[in-house]
């Protein structure tokens, strides 16, 4: 009997251990010890938290060429198209430049439209910036040329009121008949002179010769 018994009473004292006596089992923890319950983190909050931004969104060297949105009145001074060195000029032409929103505002869309030395011109330019390759990037399409043309500028580190972008392309002869065919370096020069006033520089190399204007867009904003 007393066996008995004292397995009981040993039974009892190792299941209150394990499980600790009512009281204690429902008693808050208190002290420094408390443990206090947190609500748990979203999905959301955890992309949100820390996460970086965009680095493809726009940013400040996209907003530097703001100022070239708008209507604006553009002269244009031809050195190809004139003789002994002045330039033909036309100042019946019109340009609209915005921002193509479906792109997420990453490219400026330019339309030309005018008469040039006598003839209806038209030239669509797509410019914008590459922040992958930190560089602008530059391409026309136009009634003149039979070709795209395309410039990409150098590696920023900064950003400038004046950009400079280098490309090349194959003549169809507009040097003449003896650089058909050639491949011709070319610079285009843009400057932002004001909100309301830039100009767009073309320069081409032909072989064995230097540097030389061979356009040039003076352009007066109309409306924003």
């Amino acid at each position: 009997m007393l066996n008995r018994l004292s397995l009981s009473v040993i039974s009892a004292v190792a299941v209150l251990a394990l499980t600790g006596t009512p009281a204690a089992a429902t008693a808050p923890v208190t002290g420094t010890a408390q443990i206090t319950a947190t609500a748990p983190v979203t999905a959301a909050a955890v992309r949100t938290q820390g996460a970086p931004s965009d680095p493809l969104a726009p940013g400040p060297y996209h907003r530097r060429l703001d100022p070239l949105a708008g209507t604006w009145k553009a002269t244009k001074y031809n050195y190809i198209l004139g003789r002994d060195g002045r330039p033909v000029v036309s100042r019946d032409i019109t340009v609209r430049t915005r921002w193509i929103a479906k792109t997420g505002g990453r490219f400026l869309e330019e339309q030309t439209e005018g008469v040039l030395g006598g003839h209806p011109y038209y030239r669509l330019g797509i410019l914008g910036f590459s922040t992958i390759d930190r560089r602008y990037e530059w391409t026309t399409f136009d009634s003149v040329t039979p070709t795209a043309m395309t410039y990409r500028g150098p590696a920023l580190s900064k950003g400038s009121n004046r950009l400079s972008l280098p490309g090349e392309f194959t003549d169809p002869g507009v040097l003449g008949p003896e650089y058909a065919g050639k491949t011709i370096p070319m610079r285009t020069v843009i400057t932002i002179r004001s909100d309301d006033r830039h100009t767009f520089e073309l320069y081409f190399t032909p072989p064995g010769q230097s540097e030389r204007l061979v356009d040039r867009v003076v352009y007066t904003r109309r409306a924003r």
